[in-house]
């Protein structure tokens, strides 16, 4: 079983400071890049995922500060960065050839926002036959506004999280994915 981690749109506008902050997005990133690190030694191949929005949302702009991909998490020279325009990074981006054609079936998640990107990008891989593993400590997500009504990040996090591993995903952390390696 060859094995992937995504890297999914770990990017400075979610920080304190950006345009999108989420909740605890600096410790996210230190597991993400715990995981990366991991990754690297192990040899799996390595995808990131860059969000360029182009539909008018004033966040993760292309070419600005915010869009640039988190120091915790930058790309090595050798490692793919795939660019996409909506949640589900397969949509017209050309991962699922990229996965397909180096024989990778098993797929670890890191990323932002948890609540759509994430859950997206998650969902649609369990739908094309892959396994997913989603890091819950290396993926952050925003407080929710619904009415007058707000979710609080954590509980956003936890609840697609949950979701997810209902059905979609095994849920872990970086700290027993590390472990069973």
């Amino acid at each position: 079983m060859a094995r992937a981690l995504l890297v999914i749109d770990i990017q400075l506008d979610y920080f304190p400071g950006g345009a999108y902050p989420l909740v605890a997005p600096e410790a996210a990133a230190t597991a993400a890049g715990r995981v990366l690190e991991a990754a690297r030694s192990e040899g799996w191949l390595v995808v990131h995922v860059q969000h360029h929005s182009v539909d008018g949302t004033p966040f993760l702009v292309p070419g600005t500060e915010g869009a640039q991909i988190h120091p915790a998490v930058a790309p090595a020279d050798d490692e793919l960065v795939v660019t996409k325009h909506a949640p589900n990074s397969f949509l017209e981006t050309g991962l699922q050839e990229t996965l397909s054609g180096a024989g990778v079936d098993d797929l670890v998640v890191a990323g932002m926002m948890t609540s759509m990107c994430v859950d997206s990008t998650v969902r649609s891989a369990a739908e094309r036959g892959f396994t997913v593993t989603v890091v819950a400590d290396a993926c952050a997500a925003p407080d929710l506004t619904l009415g007058a009504s707000t979710v609080p990040g954590p509980q956003v996090h936890a609840a697609f999280l949950a979701a997810l591993g209902g059905g979609f995903a095994t849920v872990t952390d970086s700290e027993a994915l590390l472990a069973a390696r």
